[in-house]
């Protein structure tokens, strides 16, 4: 267990979720990663505004706490593809309402404008 998530642990489990999901990109990673497998080149283009940096790290992260799943083909050059675990698509309706209610938010704050 990620440090991070440890000490959440002690808080409570919303402060776990955060500890899991918040970061950079990360749940925008996640909804691109329910629609199915993807290359790590592909998520940098669903995601322009990330560096390759943040983007390793945070798939790494997420990998790490079981979220997602890195499977190198052995093929040359190598071929690596990210996807979620079951407890990954566990996530789907929580980033799918957070979708809905920050496209929600966006057209509130448009229409304030």
């Amino acid at each position: 267990m990620r440090l991070p998530v440890a000490r959440a642990v002690e808080v409570c489990p919303v402060e776990v979720a955060v500890s899991v999901v918040g970061g950079t990109w990360k749940l925008t990673l996640i909804k691109h990663l329910s629609a199915g497998k993807r290359r790590f080149n592909e998520l940098g283009r669903l995601v322009p505004l990330a560096n390759r940096k943040t983007l390793t790290r945070q798939l790494r992260e997420l990998e790490e706490d079981g979220i997602v799943e890195r499977t190198v083909h052995p093929e040359v050059p190598p071929r690596v593809e990210y996807a979620l675990t079951e407890l990954g698509h566990s996530l789907g309706p929580i980033v799918a309402a957070m979708d809905q209610w920050g496209a929600e938010f966006e057209a509130r704050a448009t229409r304030r404008r």
